[in-house]
């Protein structure tokens, strides 16, 4: 029997204008399908004209201007419908969907479909739920005595994962996979038994025990930052008074 992360599985990634999911928008994304290792994968890419002004600092590191973007974007609204239908669509065929810091990327979707759709990621996924693999929660959990930090760039260095031009949401996607896949190998003897839907629920689990530790290392720091501990998506903000 082939084990998950030998088999068919897809991946997500955005680039945005800023690190808020609550105020910043989607700039570009992408969704990669492969069948097995090595074999071709599939992209389909979206660029968007998010009608707000990017940063110079978001531009800086995926080099998305706002005249590319006004030029060659499109309008947010059916591309978020398109993203959604397209997680939607890996969902109902089973496959898992990596996606590096899914708290990000995927609370940034939701948000957007909210603001452009009036509408949720959960309302494409009523038929079919995600099973996500977030290669950072998974390599924190399984080697979470390593020093040094995380990053997808980190990553790849790490499981010798070739990434090719980091900060675009194509070739984010691609090395989160394969970062997925090579985790998967490396402690193959405490993941073969489980499950995609299995790995879902616990990488939960584990990310909130990671959230609460980061939390007190703030705490002891002197750090004012607060960490969510949801996993994979963050909640609704409640409603002001």
């Amino acid at each position: 029997m082939t084990c998950w992360y030998e088999g068919p599985l897809a991946a997500f990634d955005t680039e945005t204008t800023g690190v808020d999911v609550e105020t910043d928008r989607i700039v570009s994304a992408a969704v990669v399908v492969q069948d097995a290792p090595g074999s071709r994968p599939r992209v389909t890419r979206w660029l968007v004209n998010p009608g707000v002004p990017v940063p110079a600092g978001a531009t800086a590191v995926h080099g998305l201007t706002d005249e590319h973007l006004q030029c060659n974007g499109r309008w947010p609204s059916p591309v978020m419908e398109e993203i959604a239908r397209a997680l939607g669509e890996q969902a109902a065929a089973g496959r898992p969907l990596v996606v590096m810091n899914a708290p990000f990327d995927l609370t940034i979707l939701d948000r957007e479909l909210r603001r452009h759709r009036a509408s949720s990621l959960d309302h494409w996924l009523a038929s079919a739920p995600l099973r996500v693999l977030d290669p950072r929660v998974l390599d924190k959990h399984l080697d979470r005595y390593r020093k040094g930090r995380r990053t997808l760039t980190d990553l790849c260095a790490h499981y010798e994962v070739v990434l090719e031009g980091a900060h675009d949401a194509g070739a984010d996607a691609l090395a989160a996979m394969e970062v997925v896949r090579a985790v998967g190998r490396r402690f193959s003897a405490r993941l073969e038994r489980l499950s995609p839907a299995e790995l879902h629920t616990l990488q939960a689990v584990w990310h909130a025990a990671q959230a609460r530790g980061l939390q007190a290392w703030f705490a002891r720091s002197g750090t004012p930052e607060l960490v969510d501990p949801a996993w994979p998506l963050r909640p609704d903000l409640p409603a002001a008074a």
